[in-house]
C-alpha cells in the first residue's frame, strides 16, 4: 500500500479556509511528507474562483499552479513522487502540457504521476472558453490522453481529433519514465473505462469499499477489452482524512472543518450519485481505526491512498495530522 498527501496548491475556499497557505508553507509540508514516509505529494488544478466560493468568502482564494509548484518541490526533495490530482485537461493545451510535464519528469529524476480529468466545475471551463459551452469535456479528456501519449513517445506527433489538433510537433525532451504514468481521475463510469483503456491508474474520490470493488471490476473489464493487463493498473482513490487520538476527537474535527463543508457542496456534482454518510467513504478515526479501514480498502483492491486531504483549518494543524499519520499509520503497511 502506498500513501499520498495533498499539499496546498488549489485548495483554499473549497477544502480549506481563505486564507490558508502562504507560499512559504508549501515546501515545508512536502518535505515533512517525505520525511515521515509518504510516497507521493498531490496537487489539484483550478484557474478561477468557483461561484459558490465567491459567495462564501469575501476575499478570493490563492490557487498555486500545480506543475510550477512541483518544480519548486522537486528541487528540495529526493524520492517523493509528484502527482497531479487532477490536471483539468479541457483547460489545457496538449503540446504545452506535454512539454511542461516532460520537463518536470526530467528535472525531478522521473517522479511525475499525471492525474487527469474533466474537473468538478464546468463553470470554470466555461469561464476560460465561453465559446465552447456545448463541448463535451469527457471527449476532450479522451482525446487529450491519447494526444499526450503520442507527444510523450513519438518523434513527430500529429493529432486530428474533434477537440484536440496539432501537426508535426517534436516534443523533446521526452519524459524520463517510460511510460509516464497517467491516471484517470473521477467517479463516472466513463472514467473507469478511460483508466482501463488508456491509463496506468484510476483515481476516484470518496467512495466506499463496495463502490471501489465494483469500480475495479469495471476498470479491469475495460483493460481486458483493450488488450491490457488490468492487474497492473494502480487503484488510487482519494479520501478526506480526519485522524485524532480518539474516535470522538476525529469526528469533532471533521465536522468542524471547511473540508466537510466542501464535501457537502460536491453532493450536487462530483458526489451526486453517492448515498450514505462520509464516514463510510473516508478515513476518520484514531490511528488504529484508520489502519483497520485501510485494510478493508486493500481487500477491495486499493493499492494507493492518493492525495489524502487531511482535515485542518490551519497549516500547522495539517502538518500535525500528516506527522501523526506517518508515525502511527504508514509503518503498519510497510
Amino acid at each position: 500500500m502506498r500513501f499520498g498527501v495533498h499539499i496546498p496548491t488549489c485548495i483554499e475556499g473549497m477544502m480549506y479556509p481563505v486564507p490558508f497557505a502562504r507560499p512559504e508553507d508549501i515546501l515545508p509540508t512536502a518535505v515533512l511528507a517525505e520525511k515521515v514516509g509518504f510516497d507521493s505529494v498531490w496537487g489539484n488544478d483550478h484557474m478561477t474562483t468557483q461561484r459558490y466560493v465567491q459567495q462564501e468568502w469575501p476575499e478570493p482564494p490563492n490557487f498555486y499552479e500545480p506543475l510550477i509548484t512541483f518544480t519548486y518541490v522537486a528541487a528540495r526533495t529526493e524520492r517523493i513522487k509528484l502527482a497531479t490530482g487532477i490536471i483539468v485537461l479541457p483547460m489545457r493545451n496538449m503540446p504545452v502540457l506535454a512539454k511542461q510535464v516532460a520537463t518536470l519528469d526530467q528535472l525531478s529524476g522521473g517522479r511525475v504521476i499525471l492525474g487527469v480529468g474533466t474537473g468538478a466545475y464546468r463553470e470554470e471551463y466555461e469561464a476560460l472558453f465561453p465559446d465552447a459551452r456545448g463541448a463535451k469535456r469527457g471527449e476532450i479528456v479522451d482525446e487529450g490522453m491519447r494526444a499526450l501519449r503520442q507527444l510523450f513517445t513519438e518523434r513527430t506527433a500529429s493529432f486530428r481529433g474533434r477537440h484536440v489538433r496539432f501537426e508535426d510537433v517534436e516534443c523533446f525532451p521526452k519524459p524520463r519514465q517510460t511510460p509516464l504514468p497517467m491516471y484517470a481521475g473521477g467517479n463516472h463510469p466513463e472514467v473507469r473505462r478511460r483508466a482501463g483503456e488508456l491509463g496506468q491508474g484510476w483515481m476516484p474520490a470518496v467512495l466506499s469499499p463496495e463502490e471501489i470493488k465494483r469500480g475495479v471490476d469495471d476498470v479491469q473489464r475495460a483493460a481486458a477489452k483493450a488488450g491490457r493487463d488490468g492487474a497492473a493498473i494502480d487503484i488510487a482513490p482519494q479520501f478526506a482524512c480526519s485522524i485524532g487520538r480518539t474516535h470522538d476527537e476525529a469526528i469533532t474535527r471533521f465536522k468542524a472543518s471547511q473540508l466537510y463543508k466542501h464535501l457537502e457542496s460536491l453532493k450536487k456534482s462530483t458526489l451526486k450519485e453517492q448515498h450514505g454518510g462520509f464516514e463510510q467513504r473516508n478515513l476518520i478515526g484514531s490511528p488504529a481505526e484508520i489502519c483497520e479501514r485501510i485494510r478493508v480498502y486493500q481487500q477491495a483492491g486499493v493499492t494507493t491512498c492518493s492525495g489524502l486531504l487531511f482535515v485542518a483549518n490551519t497549516v500547522p494543524e495539517m502538518q500535525e495530522a500528516i506527522e501523526l499519520f506517518g508515525r502511527d499509520v504508514i509503518p503498519n503497511f510497510r
